[in-house]
């Protein structure tokens, strides 16, 4: 092997050495926070559309949420109800978001505008909740869930 043929070849390894680090390099904290908090709006966005599909891809198979008034809802309990179309959402907007990632857990904490009609009757509300993501094989799944009481209207 001649050695312009031996440093060429040596330059392609080394080039197809770095391409694979990039490609196999854990994201940052902040590539994470990003992802999630786009992820979670992901899901508030379904949540708003009823869109038991796009729902259902986000949510763990296990999946519970805790509401302020102590129910427990599960990923079938709530992919039921948006399949149900029983409510109907002006506004489910996100505000106030914060991020924060441990390893491979993250945990999202907003505030939670929700506006529309349920099952004939309007409702209007605001609260705080906090959502857990969990980094798997297929990327970001929202394990947990829980949500305050509704907020003093002021």
């Amino acid at each position: 092997m001649s050695r312009r043929w031996a440093v060429l070849m040596g330059g392609c390894l080394l080039a197809a050495g770095v391409a694979i680090g990039i490609a196999g390099a854990k994201p940052s904290p902040a590539d994470d926070k990003k992802v999630v908090a786009a992820l979670d709006t992901e899901y508030q966005a379904a949540v708003k559309a009823n869109d038991a599909a796009k729902m259902g891809r986000i949510l763990a198979d296990d999946f519970i949420l805790v509401e302020g008034d102590g129910a427990v809802s599960t990923k079938e309990d709530l992919l039921k109800e948006a399949r149900s179309k029983r409510i109907h959402y002006e506004h489910q907007d996100g505000s106030e978001q914060t991020v924060r990632v441990w390893g491979d857990t993250a945990v999202v904490t907003a505030k939670l505008w929700g506006k529309g009609i349920e099952a004939g009757k309007a409702f209007d509300w605001t609260l705080w909740y906090s959502d857990t993501y969990v980094r798997t094989a297929k990327g970001w799944s929202y394990v947990f869930g829980q949500a305050s009481l509704a907020l003093p209207k002021k």
